[in-house]
């Protein structure tokens, strides 16, 4: 279990865990919001698959106190940056800050290992609340393109994230 202590707005502490026998269907089952779909994958099963197919990528699920209310993963780049990828949060669970709380949860996860310069990740140009949610953590464009997505960094130094 990877926990900061955050809660979302409703009191619930969010903690990521690793997907396994116990969460994997309720963490397949994590679906967007329907305008959100030509962001991000339908359903999260599909980021699971990525990370068992792939080997690349490592998903864990996003819980707000015992309900799994997303799905978020990370893996590490050939450059050794550290990306969040996959992160997908079940429409009803929107809007109650679970999304930040895992994000600063996984920034700060990774930051701590020895070997993190630099966090990255990708959003779509017309994902306007992602863009927020990233901006607000310290995230900051790169000027780089993948696949169509713009790709943002956050410098780590000395195991911790540093804004701007």
């Amino acid at each position: 279990m990877i926990t900061l202590g955050l809660s979302d707005r409703a009191g619930r502490q969010v903690v990521l865990r690793d997907v396994d026998d116990e969460n994997w269907r309720a963490v397949a089952d994590v679906a967007p919001l329907d305008e959100q779909r030509r962001y991000v994958a339908a359903l999260a099963a599909r980021y699971l698959l990525l990370s068992v197919r792939e080997g690349v990528w490592h998903s864990l699920a996003v819980c707000a106190d015992d309900t799994v209310a997303g799905h978020v993963m990370w893996g590490r780049d050939d450059d050794g940056s550290y990306w969040l990828g996959g992160m997908v949060i079940d429409g009803p669970e929107q809007g109650k800050g679970v999304g930040r709380a895992a994000v600063l949860t996984l920034v700060e996860w990774l930051a701590r290992r020895s070997d993190c310069a630099e966090l990255r990740l990708s959003y779509h140009p017309d994902n306007t609340p992602a863009a927020r949610l990233y901006t607000s953590v310290g995230f900051r464009p790169t000027g780089e393109v993948s696949d169509g997505e713009v790709v943002v960094g956050l410098r780590v130094v000395d195991g911790r994230p540093l804004a701007g």
